[in-house]
């Protein structure tokens, strides 16, 4: 499988449409191709985005009102069986779609940068599920798993083993976040796959931690003066504040 023809084949392949064996040739592609992964990455961004229920927006009651007001004054003006003729339909078309524009796009517009970083780091961690794409660089030793990122990212995350604290490392990635490449360390918890999403801070100052929740995942996000850390999992979230708590401040024995 080359790239031309993997490109024409990732929106089938999002929607599910090809058979077996072509989509284990383009996952097959994708695993050592990181521009097909990047296409990839920002398709299932903007489908994330468009399913995303900050852009349905409910209209408030006044305006239900005021319109239904204005139709109700507007069939007094005219009779029955000219209350839907062509010219009444040209005037208040264009103004319905318009309004229905306005007040479904105005919540995108106004989503803070914070909420579309984690639905962002949120869609990165499910696919990661999906695709069976955990990890590049499958090992526990984090001796491993640093070392990989070399040349891959221009700068070397910190990369802390957990197993004795209930949390092993089980691998790092490459990623997409936020219109630039960053690091990915996959840990584990029971069944549950812990993703840490790390680049370099643009600060010289700690932000302390702040939680969400985006479509059932929780999303734990700090900086240090080095790096940025976004932490996102189904993991119950008093585990994984835990699990930052370690991050954060490594165990002497865990620290690298």
């Amino acid at each position: 499988m080359d790239c031309p023809n993997a490109q024409n084949l990732l929106d089938a392949y999002l929607d599910g449409e090809l058979d077996a064996l072509r989509s284990s040739e383009i996952a097959d592609h994708l695993h050592g191709c990181a521009d097909c992964t990047q296409s990839l990455e920002e398709r299932q961004t903007i489908r994330s985005r468009l399913k995303s229920p900050s852009l349905y927006f409910k209209a408030p009651d006044t305006l239900q009102k005021s319109i239904r007001h204005s139709l109700r004054q507007a069939a007094k003006a005219e009779s029955p069986s000219r209350w839907f003729n062509a010219t009444w339909l040209r005037i208040a078309m264009p103004a319905a779609a318009a309004a229905l524009v306005l007040f479904t796009l105005m919540p995108f517009f106004r989503a803070p940068e914070s909420n579309r970083l984690a639905d962002e780091a949120v869609g990165n961690h499910v696919r990661s599920l999906m695709v069976d794409h955990l990890a590049d660089v499958a090992s526990t030793d984090e001796h491993t798993v640093k070392p990989w990122f070399n040349g891959k990212v221009n700068f070397s995350p910190p990369v802390t083993d957990l197993v004795k604290q209930g949390f092993p490392l089980i691998g790092g990635r490459l990623d997409y976040l936020d219109n630039k490449p960053v690091a990915a360390l996959v840990y584990q918890r029971d069944k549950h796959i812990i993703n840490v999403f790390v680049w370099p801070s643009a600060s010289s100052r700690e932000i302390d931690s702040s939680s969400s929740n985006q479509r059932g995942y929780h999303v734990i996000r700090w900086a240090s003066p080095a790096f940025n850390f976004c932490v996102v999992s189904d993991l119950e979230i008093n585990q994984l504040k835990q699990f930052t708590a370690l991050l954060t401040s490594p165990p002497p024995d865990a620290a690298r």
